[in-house]
């Protein structure tokens, strides 16, 4: 797919954003694929060129980089935004229609106005929207992906921007909506232990600079690792980990 860039931005859970590109890789010959990183990492696939960044230090400078600079380093027609638990599932159910839109990320279920594409952990964005969202009249907010798909959706829509349709949304990634096991990819550590099964997200769970990023999905995840084997000891680990990092570490 020359004509699609992974990117990935990240300054905690590097190793696991790495894994993440490079599962989606495996998969698919993207145009290009970049880690916008401050950490001084040289990952040993040889598709992945680190772009130099400032320390990502909140939720909000990654909206901000994602609204205002990643636009800069895209040459081909659009980008594929990942973050460390979501990637390519199967490369299979890639449409080429995906690319006669500017936005799509997974459906978000909570909406019932029409605004509801949606998630940006796991989605597909094109050149000119990322242009657009430079423009002196984008609203820029937190989350970035509300901003898009919420906030200035008419704006954009008015500027020529296409928004997938939810059914082609969830057909494109599964995230609080959609069925992982018949999307093109994916969004959320809660459904990466069906994924890439239980070990092999336990593993990486345990490799993570901040275990902290999944406490929003504590007992989705909780309920999934209880399963096999020695359940119960990651069971309790989780809840450790996670009580610590309620406490204020």
């Amino acid at each position: 797919m020359p004509q699609l860039t992974l990117c990935a931005v990240s300054s905690v859970n590097v190793a696991a954003t790495i894994r993440a590109l490079k599962a989606s890789l495996a998969q698919i010959d993207f145009g290009a694929c970049k880690l916008f990183t401050d950490s001084p990492i040289h990952p040993d696939h040889p598709d992945i060129n680190v772009i130099p960044i400032p320390p990502v230090t909140s939720a909000k400078a990654y909206s901000d980089i994602l609204l205002s600079q990643i636009g800069e380093h895209v040459d081909t027609s659009h980008c594929l935004i990942i973050q460390w638990d979501g990637h390519v599932v199967d490369a299979s159910r890639w449409r080429p229609d995906f690319l006669d839109y500017d936005y799509i990320g997974a459906s978000w279920p909570q909406f019932a106005d029409g605004h509801d594409v949606g998630n940006g952990g796991f989605s597909l964005r094109s050149r000119r929207l990322m242009d657009a969202c430079r423009d002196p009249d984008f609203r820029v907010h937190h989350p970035e992906d509300v901003a898009i798909g919420r906030i200035n959706r008419t704006w954009l829509e008015d500027k020529g921007m296409r928004f997938a349709p939810q059914a082609l949304a969830n057909q494109f990634s599964a995230e609080r909506a959609g069925d992982v096991s018949n999307s093109f990819g994916y969004h959320g550590a809660w459904l990466m232990p069906r994924v890439i099964g239980v070990e092999a997200f336990w593993n990486l769970y345990r490799d993570l600079d901040d275990r902290g990023t999944i406490r929003h999905d504590f007992e989705a995840i909780l309920k999934e690792i209880w399963q096999g084997q020695g359940g119960w000891k990651r069971a309790l680990r989780l809840i450790l980990d996670q009580n610590f990092h309620r406490g204020g570490r």
